[in-house]
């Protein structure tokens, strides 16, 4: 009978996530990672196959609790009012592994190594996308934003408002939360009157 392992997957999933999403995928090796999640060598191949094989998962899990906050935050204060929070949210988080989205930090550097996982990092580039699209189009039913502007449209501003505020929070010259309450005000302005 196989002996069950001593560890907890998901946490280490959680775990190499944030040591992908702090050092990339270039940056990090498979002995970062045997170390720092506590595995010998034959563990961590029977646990999660290769190092990508876990980034995938690591991907994954980035997207899943990227979507259930929007969506807890969407629960607490509406769809409009999730949207104008988490900009100030991504500039105030205690302790990132980065600020930059490992989403697009994956794709950013992947891409031109033509790797699967810049595909699939894309991807949930994509479902991330329809994440913030939905919560436009409930706004909109909601009667939070007028029936002229297209949810699609305000999704993709948004979320590139989002990774340009990601990518200025690592800065000492910029002012992160001036544009994050800049992101907040324009989505106000949006407020059917």
């Amino acid at each position: 009978m196989p002996r069950k392992p001593s560890y907890d997957r998901d946490a280490l999933i959680a775990q190499a996530r944030d040591i992908f999403w702090r050092q990339g995928w270039a940056g990090t090796s498979l002995k970062d990672l045997e170390s720092e999640l506590k595995l010998k060598p034959g563990s961590f191949y029977a646990a999660f196959g290769s190092k990508d094989a876990l980034y995938a998962l690591a991907l994954q899990k980035y997207l899943h609790d990227s979507v259930a906050r929007m969506q807890t935050l969407a629960e607490e204060l509406g769809p409009l009012g999730a949207l104008k929070a988490q900009p100030l949210l991504v500039v105030e988080a205690a302790d990132p592994p980065s600020r930059v989205c490992m989403l697009a930090k994956t794709f950013a550097e992947l891409r031109a190594r033509d790797h699967e996982l810049s595909a699939q990092a894309g991807a949930h580039l994509g479902e991330m996308l329809e994440c913030f699209t939905a919560l436009f189009q409930q706004a909109q039913a909601r009667g939070e934003i007028g029936g002229d502007h297209d949810p699609a449209r305000l999704a993709a501003r948004y979320q590139s408002d989002l990774m340009g505020l990601r990518l200025s929070a690592d800065r000492d010259d910029v002012d992160a939360r001036a544009i994050a309450s800049d992101i907040a005000s324009d989505i106000e302005r949006l407020r059917a009157t």
